[in-house]
């Protein structure tokens, strides 16, 4: 077993050193468009005051600066290294071409933090792409001398950087000179590929001011769709109590009016009416409940977070693995973000995926809850083709909480979502069990 994990890890060492290579290459690659942009943005803005032609061609040029600056931030978040978007949003009705639109662009700091990176960003982008391919490249080389050596005879002089072959034994040093450069340059690649990431950040991220910004405008949008949800909610709740246990209610009211004025006249009648009425109560105290707990469960506030998933889990027709690990229990209102949000995931899961089986996690560690929803089913889910997984985003915005979807054909799918909360008081069940 330890050979066969051990075996694991090697193979995944190998190609995650040899993704960071292929990485670096086509950050050597992107490294020679960096220099035709610089030269067009200067172009296009030397060329601003020109009536029509200035104004539409530096909003153009930029735009491309941007998209090359973005390619260069959806690389770095592959290494780990979170670059933001720092720009302002585009202005209302601005006319492409128009004044509006080139003062937009011209204004923005991040548009010259951007040109600014760009000939640095080169150099440096392709200065550490030369390293992480050439070394590995080169131990390559080496493991390839000994089996040219046998083949090609005496007196072919390969690798010479190191030393010149005249030997049969000076060639067969060469195989494991080629697997340690190998494997240092494979080492070496990653850590390569992360300095490069992290001297993108430096220009490419927003600045103190930007992030300011960008952190209020989030907070107007996630306020916006939390009164939003809010009204979508109470309306449910409103439409669910007219439609479902108020009209119980009348018809339970008029039973029972009923049953009064036949009491006297007709008492086998009343007491039939008055059974249909204590049948209809019933009826309505169980859809009353109903709507209770899908405004707060009962077992949520009862038995905590793990508590509830555990009983939601009981109730699918999927088997369900329940792992939850929480040594205490979050706010209130976190709780309830988290429950609804693994609610709902379920509930795709077993309207949408097709699934055999499915699993959720929970965790807390660093002040984030982490909650992990998996399933077996066909996969290809999206957000944007329904309004669940739209749903669970909105809801965990609210509280600074992110959804993070892998969902490829085929599957399996896994909706990882966090918040960020601390915890409280003590957990009141266990930990884990499977369903």
């Amino acid at each position: 077993m330890r050979m066969s994990e051990t075996g694991a890890r090697l193979v995944r060492w190998v190609r995650g050193g040899v993704r960071s290579v292929l990485a670096e290459l086509a950050a050597m690659g992107l490294a020679f468009t960096n220099l035709p942009l610089f030269v067009a943005s200067v172009v296009a803005l030397a060329l601003a005051p020109v009536p029509f032609l200035g104004l539409a061609l530096a909003p153009w040029t930029m735009t491309l600066v941007r998209m090359r600056a973005d390619l260069e931030r959806r690389r770095a978040s592959r290494t780990g290294v979170l670059v933001t978007r720092p720009y302002h949003p585009p202005p209302e009705r601005a006319l492409a071409g128009g004044w509006k639109q080139f003062r937009w662009i011209v204004t923005d700091p991040a548009t010259w933090r951007d040109l600014a990176w760009l000939l640095p960003g080169a150099i440096v982008g392709f200065t550490l792409g030369m390293v992480a391919v050439l070394v590995p490249l080169y131990g390559l080389a080496g493991l390839a001398l000994t089996p040219l050596w046998i083949w090609l005879g005496t007196g072919w002089y390969g690798y010479g950087a190191i030393w010149s072959i005249d030997t049969f034994s000076e060639g067969l040093l060469c195989l494991p000179q080629g697997a340690v450069i190998l494997a240092a340059g494979l080492w070496i690649a990653p850590w390569l590929r992360r300095v490069d990431a992290l001297f993108g950040r430096l220009l490419l991220a927003p600045t103190t001011a930007a992030a300011l910004r960008l952190r209020v405008t989030q907070l107007t949008i996630t306020r916006a769709d939390t009164v939003d949800a809010q009204a979508a909610e109470l309306r449910r709740i409103e439409r669910d109590l007219h439609d479902g246990v108020q009209a119980r209610l009348v018809s339970l009211r008029m039973m029972i009016g009923l049953a009064d004025t036949l009491i006297d006249c007709n008492p086998a009648q009343a007491h039939k009416l008055l059974a249909e009425a204590r049948e209809s109560s019933g009826a309505a105290l169980v859809e009353l409940r109903h709507l209770v707990r899908g405004i707060h469960p009962p077992v949520l506030a009862e038995r905590g977070l793990a508590g509830a998933v555990r009983a939601l889990a009981l109730s699918l027709p999927v088997p369900i693995t329940i792992d939850i690990d929480l040594p205490g229990r979050p706010d209130t209102p976190v709780e309830s973000a988290a429950y609804f949000a693994v609610a709902e995931a379920l509930t795709n899961m077993v309207r949408h995926s097709r699934a055999y089986t499915g699993s959720v996690s929970v965790r807390h560690a660093d002040g984030t809850l982490t909650m992990t929803v998996t399933d077996d089913g066909a996969g290809g889910a999206d957000p944007a083709a329904g309004s669940g997984l739209r749903g669970i985003e909105r809801r965990l915005a609210a509280f600074d909480g992110t959804m993070a979807l892998s969902s490829p054909d085929g599957g399996p799918t896994v909706i990882t979502m966090e918040l960020p909360c601390a915890l409280s008081s003590p957990r009141t069940t266990p930990s884990s069990a499977t369903d």
